[in-house]
């Protein structure tokens, strides 16, 4: 007789936790965390209750986004992150945003962005910890290694930071050259008896980035991966979607179209690595790249074994972070060179004297190359404070999300000057160095990019190939509108104009 008076007692107690939660993520700790950065003077746009200010955050995107730019030029960071300059102009720095419950303390500086992306104590995490964090936004990475912390993360990072040591990346030019001079082939092809025509950049490099991370990380190719790649575009935006909306605990087990394709995404994503996995681990054991590498760490019995649902995860990551960044990377600095031609000669004449001009660049000369790949278009960092934190004049409290906004620090005039917004690889020649915490393209601490090693000779040996075959112009059809997705990308296509040499 006990039993249903019990359960009758426990629903409304249940429903009571539940909403007790909730109003502690939407009212109590956003209010404590205001109250907090009000005491210094830290002021930001007026928040809703629930959506914080992610209805205005859409609003600026939507009217920054609403037409191309006017001209080719690199003032980018009012179209593409509107609320860095937008916020900053109207309430200063730092400022606050918040999208949903969460804070977005954005901050700027060397100083400041030196010492949370280095700091050893345990003060900064990576990603958002907070109340109201959204489970869904993680599902692209997965439990992979940009997402972990801690020990798990420190594992995860001895198994895998191998894997792109530059020993190791230097000997798998001759596999990347014969893919880029594959590309470049089919672009002859492609113009047939024409001195000039016409390619999409953004896609030929996606397509080429895909194919290579698909060899020298995994042992197979851009087709057998194609349908990662393509499951993985859509749930970009899903991702995207749900980390700018609050989230409701255990809104995701409700039955809604969106969380039910995001199930299915997922689950097709996890068989279609898995099959890879079981196809190409016997040979990726033997080569020991990214693949085999997490596969002996299966079988390991020394402290720490990797689990087939880890190795499945850091799939995920690597399929998108190798294919995503570096195709960006490629894309706009043949934009730019296609932009400038006198700098486009210079690194050409460059590319003729060290590595000549029919011979692919290997190992030895392509470390002489001073071509540097423009590096200063990528998004943000974010770190959310484990405890109370003083950074400078700065008081974190425990909970607040830091948002370093690369994008604007690279474009910052008090620390680049006047040239800022302006294309000027000389900035870094003769080595010209600048504070560590103003230019970190790849992060900078103990969670420095792991793949910066492919990324870097992957970008140099393409431009390099690229220059070698074909003169480049910007297409009449290109419209200048980057927009920001995961990474900064050319809304339009990259439409280039290439004319064999």
């Amino acid at each position: 007789m006990g039993t249903p008076a019990a359960l009758l007692l426990a629903v409304p107690l249940a429903a009571l936790a539940y909403v007790l939660r909730v109003l502690r993520i939407l009212v109590w700790v956003p209010r404590r965390l205001e109250r907090h950065l009000r005491r210094p003077g830290i002021r930001g746009p007026p928040r809703s209750l629930i959506s914080g200010n992610g209805a205005d955050y859409g609003a600026l995107l939507a009217a920054a986004q609403s037409k191309p730019l006017a001209s080719f030029h690199h003032a980018i960071v009012g179209r593409a992150a509107p609320q860095y300059r937008e916020w900053a102009a109207r309430y200063g720095r730092p400022f606050v945003f918040w999208l949903g419950p969460r804070p977005q303390l954005v901050v700027s500086g060397p100083e400041v962005a030196k010492a949370v992306l280095t700091d050893s104590t345990g003060a900064f995490e990576k990603g958002s910890t907070g109340s109201g964090n959204n489970p869904q936004s993680r599902q692209l990475i997965g439990e992979g290694l940009v997402g972990l912390t801690g020990e798990k993360w420190a594992h995860h990072r001895r198994v895998i930071s191998p894997a792109f040591n530059m020993e190791r990346v230097k000997g798998w030019i001759p596999e990347m050259s014969a893919m880029a001079s594959s590309m470049l082939d089919k672009w002859e092809v492609q113009g047939g008896t024409r001195t000039e025509f016409e390619i999409d950049a953004s896609k030929e490099f996606q397509t080429l980035s895909s194919d290579v991370i698909s060899c020298v990380a995994f042992g197979s190719s851009y087709e057998e991966g194609k349908r990662v790649f393509q499951l993985q575009e859509e749930q970009i935006k899903l991702a995207l979607l749900a980390m700018r909306t609050f989230y409701f605990p255990g809104f995701r087990f409700v039955p809604t179209k969106k969380n039910g394709r995001r199930n299915s995404l997922k689950q097709e994503i996890r068989n279609s690595l898995r099959k890879l996995i079981e196809t190409n681990g016997r040979k990726c054991e033997d080569s020991k790249n990214l693949l085999g590498l997490m596969l002996s760490a299966s079988k390991t019995d020394n402290g720490f074994k990797m689990g087939i649902e880890e190795i499945i995860d850091e799939c995920k990551t690597f399929y998108f972070a190798g294919k995503e960044t570096t195709a960006n990377l490629l894309t706009w600095a043949t934009l730019l060179l296609a932009l400038d031609k006198e700098w486009q000669d210079k690194a050409r004449d460059e590319v003729y004297q060290v590595c000549g001009k029919h011979k692919h660049p290997n190992a030895e000369n392509l470390s002489n190359l001073k071509i540097r790949p423009g590096q200063r278009l990528l998004f943000e960092k974010k770190r959310t404070a484990t405890k109370d934190v003083k950074l400078g004049k700065l008081d974190i409290p425990a909970g607040m999300q830091v948002n370093l906004p690369l994008v604007d620090i690279h474009h910052d005039v008090d620390i680049w000057g006047a040239s800022a917004e302006e294309f000027d690889p000389s900035r870094f020649a003769d080595g010209k160095s600048y504070h560590l915490g103003a230019y970190f393209p790849f992060g900078i601490g103990p969670a420095i990019c792991v793949g910066q090693n492919l990324t870097m000779v992957e970008a140099k040996l393409v431009i390099a190939m690229v220059l070698q075959r074909f003169v480049l112009d910007v297409s009449p059809s290109y419209v200048h509108a980057p927009m920001m997705v995961m990474t900064l990308q050319p809304k339009y296509g990259a439409q280039v104009l290439v004319r064999k040499i």
